[in-house]
């Protein structure tokens, strides 16, 4: 194929973008976007390279799947990032440097004046007692910071799991009636969703949620706050995300009526 066959191809693909952006925009965009960050080490491993090098690759398509949703207006942004599983079945060495790419982000993260500029405030859920100290020090630096903004919100999941969360969530709300903070008979989904690691924000339950790699499953993410999200699956590795993928999803949601379980 020839350079000017491939510029008329990149011509024609971001006219393609442009003419599904602006037909986005003019629908509702949710106000929160869950993504499962899928086929990373599948990425990897089709190019032979270690399964590290697509946690790298991933983790640059986050800050550019940020910005998109930014950019069209989505409020509140979750990556799921690292699960507990995921922690209990890699090996040693990939979870080392999982841990080594991570803490690279997340110093640029707090450094590179993007919290400020988009005033997102941060939030790390999970078990983070899993964790090692350099990455809880960090996460802690970049929520502290973040703290004072509510424009947007980002919750980046690592050490996270759905059911990990419901039974942490059923302590704390068990402590609250032992301690006369709370009646028992003000429980209430309403109330248990308040004591949930999102339950304080003002868009806590995702309104799509984005799933890569092919895999049509939920894998223990956001058990409860899921329940009437809109799920889209999509057979595309994370490093390989483009913009009309997002912009294809939130095209289906947008084309879904949502019952709300009516």
């Amino acid at each position: 194929m020839s350079w000017r066959s491939v510029a008329h191809i990149l011509g024609l693909y971001r006219v393609y973008e442009y003419l599904l952006e602006q037909e986005v925009k003019r629908g509702d965009i949710p106000k929160h976007v869950a993504f499962i960050l899928d086929g990373n080490r599948r990425w990897a491993r089709v190019r032979r390279f270690p399964p590290w090098f697509g946690h790298r690759h991933g983790a640059e398509k986050a800050e550019e799947v940020l910005d998109w949703c930014y950019d069209l207006g989505v409020k509140t942004v979750t990556l799921f990032v690292l699960s507990t599983e995921n922690l209990k079945k890699r090996s040693e060495e990939e979870i080392r440097e999982i841990f080594k790419v991570l803490e690279e982000k997340l110093v640029k993260l707090r450094d590179s004046g993007e919290i400020e500029k988009r005033k997102v405030h941060v939030r790390f859920i999970g078990d983070k007692s899993l964790l090692p100290s350099s990455v809880r020090e960090k996460i802690e630096d970049i929520e502290r910071k973040s703290s004072v903004y509510s424009e947007r919100f980002l919750n980046i999941a690592i050490a996270y799991g759905g059911r990990w969360e419901i039974v942490e969530a059923v302590r704390r709300l068990v402590k609250d009636v032992k301690t006369g903070k709370l009646d028992e008979d003000e429980i209430s989904e309403e109330v248990f969703a308040r004591y949930l690691l999102t339950g304080d924000q003002p868009h806590p339950d995702p309104d799509l949620v984005i799933r890569t790699s092919g895999e049509e499953r939920i894998s223990n993410f956001l058990l409860w706050q899921i329940a009437y999200s809109e799920l889209v699956f999509l057979d595309v590795y994370w490093p390989d995300f483009r913009k009309i993928d997002l912009l294809r999803a939130i095209r289906i949601y947008q084309s879904r009526h949502r019952r709300f379980g009516g």
